[in-house]
């Protein structure tokens, strides 16, 4: 893991949790290159200046602590993965080394970040509370989070609470550009075709 930046504690939390509810099957083990979808995206996220890395599983836990490489990583077990990703960002926390005083959120089904997207965006934020991708498309993850704004963190709800949040703090968050579209992330079998199609084409 390359080394962390000095002037902060970084934990990087995947969120790997989800119960994959329109795919019918879990999506965390779908093949992905040379791994399945969450191995890629943890293998990423060992890739980054992280001090401390956590992974948020629950839907197919056993399936995936038996199927995903996640030495060296801080799992957690959601069981409350049914109420969205906030769920498990809540669950994470507390896994948190204590000197943890900035926070950078990757899904566990979005394989198109890359560690280079997580150096852009620590080197980007500056100071500030919040970070964003800001994308050709629109804005995106990863998502960076200060200290600061755990407890709200803790108090979120549902799939989309990240987003309330950042509008919540609006005055406070740095968007910070990322060349291309948003990477694609897999909730339907016609989500994983295509990105299968964007990983042949060497994206």
């Amino acid at each position: 893991m390359p080394a962390p930046r000095a002037d902060h504690f970084v934990t990087g939390l995947v969120l790997g949790a989800g119960g994959a509810s329109r795919l019918g099957r879990p999506k965390q083990l779908l093949p992905y290159r040379r791994s399945t979808l969450l191995g890629h995206v943890v293998d990423v996220a060992r890739a980054c200046p992280f001090d401390q890395l956590v992974v948020a599983i629950g839907g197919a836990a056993g399936e995936v602590r038996s199927a995903v490489d996640l030495a060296g990583a801080d799992v957690v077990h959601n069981d409350a993965y049914g109420a969205g990703c906030s769920s498990s960002i809540a669950a994470a926390l507390g896994a948190f080394d204590p000197r943890c005083d900035l926070m950078v959120l990757i899904l566990g089904d979005q394989p198109g970040v890359s560690a280079a997207t997580v150096a852009a965006l620590l080197a980007g934020r500056g100071d500030a509370a919040l970070a964003v991708c800001r994308y050709d498309d629109g804005r995106g993850h990863p998502l960076a989070f200060d200290r600061s704004t755990f407890p709200d963190l803790a108090d979120l709800h549902g799939d989309k609470g990240v987003w309330r949040l950042l509008d919540r703090w609006s005055e406070d968050v740095i968007e910070v550009p990322v060349a291309g579209p948003i990477p694609l992330d897999v909730d339907t079998d016609e989500d994983y075709r295509a990105m299968l199609e964007t990983a042949s084409g060497g994206a």
